[in-house]
């Protein structure tokens, strides 16, 4: 007995002896190095316009992250407006960041500055719209894959004797911008495969306009009363298009097919029936990967542009078959 006791003594007094030790002495390298890495960094976010559910999104997890970490994210917002966006990077090159993360308006408006920037020792992640000019980092949505899901739809319910008829319409936004070129590369190819009858009667650009591109949409349907399907390349320009088909009592016949970062609006509209197919590549989930290859970025000490981080978000195909609450989130702009 007193063996015993004098052994549990001992356990009790070792016990208590590690607890002491993790408490005082206790650390974690690994967490010291990562925000060591990140405090006092700065970022400086380009979009194309701090307006929209993406932009706004994609900012609120930028600075999230900022101030856990103790970096800058400095926004810069040309409003739309190619030209204030090139001079926005060039001012941005001057200031030497330690990382620009930049959203092209066209795949070449700023070819030669991302080259300057790198020249420059300067990182870049491109956002949601790549350049021909590669840089550091790409994230966000899979437009040829995107264009390529919409295509097979359209081909399904538009194909030789499956719809009113084989005639569909494209609304594109700038037709040099890479959500279109890229886009519009997948969905031709898919109608090729499954469809080649299938006739492109209109195709023109509303230039991200939600009132042009009803306009446009109104116009097509005046001329072509049998249209089967009106294929669009952004949620926020294409809810034109839902409101002139619904206009004209055809919401129930013409087939409307769009994507987005998941806004709860577009889901609406989804269960509304102004989209027939929405192609979700999801804002948060873009937001989060963002911050990591930004994290990434920012504790290396590679040149800039020497390995080449692409990741594609996943897509997912919501109709009112499949949508619930989930489907679609409330913009947060206080992440």
């Amino acid at each position: 007995m007193k063996l015993r006791k004098l052994i549990s003594g001992a356990l009790a007094l070792a016990l208590i002896g590690s607890s002491a030790l993790a408490a005082d002495s206790l650390e974690n390298k690994s967490r010291e190095k990562y925000t060591a890495a990140m405090e006092g960094k700065k970022v400086i976010y380009i979009p194309m316009s701090l307006s929209t559910d993406l932009t706004l999104t994609w900012n609120a997890f930028l600075q999230k992250q900022a101030r856990e970490l103790g970096y800058t994210v400095d926004v810069r917002d040309p409003n739309w407006n190619v030209e204030a966006g090139a001079r926005a990077l060039t001012q941005a090159i001057g200031e030497k960041p330690d990382l620009i993360v930049l959203q092209n308006p066209d795949v070449q408006a700023y070819a030669r500055l991302i080259k300057r920037a790198k020249a420059a020792g300067i990182k870049i992640v491109q956002l949601n719209m790549e350049s021909l000019t590669p840089s550091d980092a790409y994230v966000g949505a899979d437009w040829t894959g995107i264009g390529y899901l919409a295509g097979k739809a359209v081909a399904e319910r538009c194909g030789s004797g499956k719809g009113p008829s084989s005639k569909v319409a494209v609304v594109s936004g700038v037709p040099t911008a890479p959500v279109d070129l890229f886009q519009m590369a997948g969905f031709t190819k898919a109608l090729e495969e499954d469809a080649p009858e299938i006739e492109i009667v209109s195709q023109q650009a509303a230039g991200y306009d939600p009132s042009k591109a009803r306009a446009i949409t109104s116009s097509v349907l005046q001329q072509h009363p049998d249209l089967c399907a009106v294929y669009g390349v952004w949620d926020g320009q294409d809810a034109g298009i839902g409101a002139a088909v619904k206009e004209a009592g055809l919401t129930d016949k013409v087939f409307v097919v769009t994507s987005g970062g998941g806004a709860s609006t577009s889901c609406d509209k989804v269960e509304s029936g102004d989209f027939s197919m929405f192609i979700e590549y999801d804002a948060r989930m873009q937001g989060q990967s963002l911050n990591t290859i930004v994290s990434t970025l920012l504790q290396g000490d590679a040149v800039n542009g020497d390995n080449q981080i692409v990741y594609y978000t996943p897509n997912y195909v919501i109709t009112k078959d499949n949508l619930t609450p989930s489907s679609c989130f409330a913009v947060d702009t206080d992440q």
